[in-house]
């Protein structure tokens, strides 16, 4: 395909920043918006494997914390989580008129931003200050404002990735790694805060690091503008 078909296709606004980006230069604008696609993906596997992990945590320390196996329905109704209960109700609902309903699939149905909702100041407090036990490696020092602000971080890049929004740009518009290089090490550190080794739990599973180093490596062949 010509780069106009591309155009047609994916709309001159969404092209059009990679070709700004790639100073006009039509083939790196095409190569480096198959790099963001493949950078989206790659990033998918380590998040999931974060999220799972993550929300499991919480899981077992609530249950053990609360004495109650069916504590996300608990504390959505007059707890904790009363700011989340229509999300928490409505995943409810779609499982139980699929009959399907067990307090395990709702875990496994809840987004990252209610897992994440848990970590900030009101909730944490309401919960009893006692989350920060999931991280038996958390650096010391770190508090309930420094984890929430880190997952912030990894939630909103997930957003972005579902909203098909470009990763390999810095705020002015030109290419850049710096972003998903941050978010990429946060992910790795909250795996190991969470008391895994790193390395053994993502064994296999495809991260964004040689992709990243590919936009990085093509962002150095761009002309640099002299004002």
């Amino acid at each position: 395909m010509k780069y106009e078909e591309y155009e047609t296709a994916l709309s001159v606004p969404r092209i059009g920043k990679y070709r700004l980006a790639c100073k006009n230069d039509k083939n790196k604008a095409l190569i480096l918006y198959r790099y963001n696609i493949k950078l989206c993906q790659k990033f998918y596997g380590v998040l999931g494997v974060l999220e799972v992990v993550l929300r499991n945590a919480i899981n077992e320390h609530f249950k053990t914390q609360l004495h109650d196996n069916n504590w996300l329905i608990t504390q959505a109704q007059s707890g904790f989580l009363v700011n989340y209960q229509e999300a928490i109700f409505k995943e409810r609902d779609k499982l139980v008129n699929n009959r399907k309903y067990t307090h395990d699939k709702l875990v496994a149905s809840l987004s990252l931003g209610v897992w994440t909702f848990m970590f900030s100041r009101n909730c944490y407090k309401n919960s009893g200050k006692t989350l920060l036990q999931i991280f038996p490696n958390k650096t010391h020092g770190l508090n309930q404002r420094d984890i929430y602000a880190d997952l912030d971080k990894v939630r909103s890049l997930r957003n972005r990735i579902a909203h098909h929004e470009p990763l390999c740009f810095d705020s002015t518009g030109a290419v850049s790694v710096a972003y998903v290089q941050e978010i990429f090490s946060l992910i790795v550190k909250h795996i190991h805060f969470l008391g895994y080794t790193t390395n053994e739990l993502l064994y296999g599973v495809e991260n964004p690091l040689q992709t990243i180093n590919k936009i990085d490596e093509l962002s150095k062949t761009l002309p640099v503008e002299i004002n």
